[in-house]
């Protein structure tokens, strides 16, 4: 995925680029617009370039990442997780009144996604589906975890400001605010080692194998997937400062 996502970007911005440009008190050699910012998509860069008086068509990339350990408190188990935000998206502003727009688009690479690494230390109790176990001393508790929504998300947005405005400014901003439609996350939970039921070393057996603990691993997954569902409406605000050329 990473690699068809580096393939594309250039890609995208020569079609961005080759878009006819018809502006309004400006040449028509000033349609070439690039601004950078942040949000909650991750830092990111745009290109954009005029279709109408009143329209651009931007093309955009975006990219975070940031890695910590944390300890989920209800259950107490370790996590040593990554979450990656990286997404490309394409989007055609319409322009109201002066710089008020409304933005239709697609993100058509949503790489936004969160991995980790869980671990419980040898006797160490810790929560499946209320109920408790303990970490077994010669295997420990360890497992994986991941959240992914689907790759691509239709997006609305509604912003002030413009990449290229309509008059003899170079310089610009650009605040917006909109959702992009991505369908509720996926989380994956899987757990291995052995899990002990009577208390520490007692009553041990391994996860894998035993049917009660692993339907208790996938009503903790299925908590989680409940709990994820608002987020079908990933929201996004973004604040950019672009150049006209």
């Amino acid at each position: 995925m990473k690699k068809r996502f580096f393939l594309t970007a250039p890609l995208a911005f020569c079609i961005a680029g080759a878009l006819p440009v018809c502006c309004f008190g400006q040449s028509s050699a000033g349609g070439l617009g690039i601004a950078v910012g942040a949000g909650t998509l991750g830092a990111g860069i745009e290109a954009a370039t005029a279709v109408t008086r009143k329209s651009n068509v931007r093309v955009g990339f975006n990219y975070f990442k940031y890695s910590d350990t944390f300890t989920k408190s209800s259950d107490n188990i370790t996590f040593n997780g990554t979450l990656k935000l990286e997404s490309a998206e394409v989007l055609f502003d319409q322009y109201i009144v002066g710089p008020i727009h409304i933005s239709a688009g697609t993100m058509i690479y949503d790489g936004n996604q969160g991995t980790a690494s869980a671990s419980v230390p040898a006797g160490q109790s810790f929560t499946l589906n209320d109920v408790t176990y303990y970490s077994g001393s010669s295997a420990p508790v360890t497992g994986t975890g991941s959240i992914a929504a689907r790759k691509v998300a239709p997006e609305v947005l509604i912003g002030f400001g413009n990449l290229l405005p309509r008059n003899t400014h170079h310089f610009t901003a650009n605040f917006e605010l909109g959702v992009a439609f991505q369908g509720s996350p996926n989380a994956m939970l899987n757990l291995a080692g052995s899990a002990c039921a009577g208390g520490p070393g007692l009553n041990c057996s391994s996860i894998a194998s035993t049917p009660a603990v692993l339907a208790n691993v996938q009503a903790e997954q299925t908590k989680l997937n409940n709990s994820l569902a608002p987020f079908k409406y990933y929201p996004i605000v973004r604040l950019t400062f672009g150049y006209k050329f």
